[in-house]
């Protein structure tokens, strides 16, 4: 049973251990039992999570650096399950005052007040931890605090009276986790609050000095960018956060397919009567998508392309199917490429153009992307697989365009006609003929796969036909789309 007073407290034997050595001897009981660490947050077992697991041994404050979309937010909110479940506090401190040695005046007063018979909460893990996002408003007063001229009326104290302060988020995140997203927009005299109360434990709150040794374990987060070129982290600050941790974005196709499959809601499960079916060919393809946005030149690489790029797309996509599924009655929702094209508004607001960018255009370029993406994953599932007779087909001028909005059996219709492309389609795949959703994916992405090689063209309608000579010049392969842009040369 809890105690519930301070003296029942004391004869449970309990002992309070500062934030740093509660996390450090979770952690400890963690690895020892073999649990695995920051559930959900996949593709750093090898880089970031032992860098974590070191500083938090070591009892570190620490920074995570990396740009939009590397997952920081999350491994932040997860610290808070290296923390006890639950620890007693002063019943009615703002600061989650210890009834071993307060902090506050008002926790002092409660123990020489009332002694063995002070009450006593307990207070969750989850509860003790506080995030703030910094931003260039931020003041002392929100981080530490300030003189509260109400709580001075009201109680008849003097305003230079430690019970009138009105603490702020720092203080009341005392004996718990204390979070500031990207740190170096917080203004240089409350980082100088920061450092000063983490390392000598006092403060001014309107000219009054005031000791307030916080037990507290830091955690920052910022872009490798701004905390680098802009200089905002004040140097004494820097060099008292104790280890400094790069996030990255994943380093393989598997890996982030394996991310943005986890993370995109696709399972629809409020429509009774429609299962969503995702290939594997079309999630690589908007994986890939990502990878190409992260290598391109006309993409400011400082802001990067957040790993909620692909998610968004896949997002996009599945509901795209969705839409046509309920338009046609089809049970299945399977997305194809023209759900990817159909997606566009899900890229072209997360990327941040170079100047060659802003003159190609957000949705030209994205197109590009969807193009050059496909080429590479259709490279990988179609190597060797001789699609010759389709080519030559479209080169006799047949044409064939497979709507967004068309059902499976229609598109199967149209491809039916087209030489052996069905046939060469199944070879390397696994699933049958009669498998009419997938089908049509497979072969429209066939089809995207031999446009990206500029083996045969494709128009805005989504239709394809066949390739001009100077489309098969692989090195017009990227910008050959852009050429009729006003003022593009």
């Amino acid at each position: 049973m809890r105690a519930s007073t301070f003296g029942e407290l004391k004869a449970s034997g309990y002992v309070a251990r500062p934030v740093k050595d509660e996390m450090r001897a979770n952690l400890i009981k963690k690895l020892r039992a073999g649990e695995k660490l920051f559930p959900g947050v996949l593709g750093y077992e090898e880089s970031v999570i032992p860098q974590l697991v070191n500083a938090i041994l070591s009892k570190h404050n620490l920074i995570l650096l990396g740009t939009r979309g590397q997952a920081k937010s999350r491994i932040i909110r997860q610290l808070t399950e290296l923390l006890d479940e639950e620890i007693p506090i002063i019943a009615g401190s703002e600061i989650n005052d210890n009834p071993f040695a307060p902090l506050s005046a008002f926790g002092r007063h409660q123990v020489d007040f009332h002694g063995d018979e002070m009450k006593i909460d307990w207070v969750r893990r989850e509860n003790r931890f506080v995030e703030k996002l910094a931003t260039p408003d931020v003041t002392i007063a929100d981080i530490i605090g300030d003189v509260d001229p109400i709580k001075a009326a009201k109680g008849g104290h003097l305003l230079s009276d430690e019970l009138t302060i009105h603490f702020g988020l720092l203080p009341r995140a005392n004996r718990g986790l204390f979070a500031i997203n990207e740190l170096p927009d917080l203004a240089g005299k409350i980082q100088v609050g920061l450092f000063n109360i983490m390392q000598e434990g006092d403060v001014q709150i309107k000219g009054y000095p005031v000791r307030l040794p916080l037990d507290v374990m830091l955690v920052f987060s910022a872009n490798p960018e701004d905390y680098t070129a802009r200089g905002k982290i004040i140097t004494p600050l820097k060099d008292r956060i104790g280890a400094e941790i790069q996030t990255h974005y994943p380093k393989d196709l598997g890996l982030g397919t394996a991310i943005t499959r986890q993370e995109a809601w696709t399972e629809r499960d409020d429509l009774d009567g429609f299962t969503v079916r995702i290939p594997d060919f079309i999630a690589e393809t908007i994986e890939q998508i990502a990878f190409e946005a992260r290598d391109d030149q006309r993409i400011d690489k400082r802001s990067g392309v957040s790993q909620r790029f692909p998610i968004t797309v896949l997002e996009s996509a599945v509901s795209n199917a969705e839409r046509r599924a309920l338009a046609t009655g089809e049970p299945e929702i399977v997305p194809r490429i023209s759900d990817i094209y159909a997606a566009l508004p899900s890229m072209t607001g997360k990327m941040e153009l170079e100047y060659e960018g802003e003159q190609i255009g957000a949705a030209r370029l994205a197109r590009d992307l969807i193009k050059r993406a496909c080429g590479v994953v259709f490279e990988g599932f179609f190597l060797g697989i001789d699609f010759t007779p389709a080519v030559q087909w479209f080169d006799e001028g047949n044409k064939i365009l497979l709507s967004e909005s068309a059902s499976a059996g229609e598109c199967v219709y149209l491809l039916e006609s087209v030489p052996e492309l069905i046939d060469a389609t199944l070879v390397p795949l696994d699933f049958k003929r009669d498998d009419q959703a997938k089908l049509v994916a497979a072969c429209e992405f066939v089809l995207e796969g031999l446009y990206a090689q500029n083996k045969i063209a494709r128009n805005e309608e989504g239709g394809f036909e066949a390739a001009t000579k100077a489309k098969r010049d692989r090195r017009g392969m990227i910008y050959e789309d852009f050429t009729d842009i006003e003022g593009y040369n």
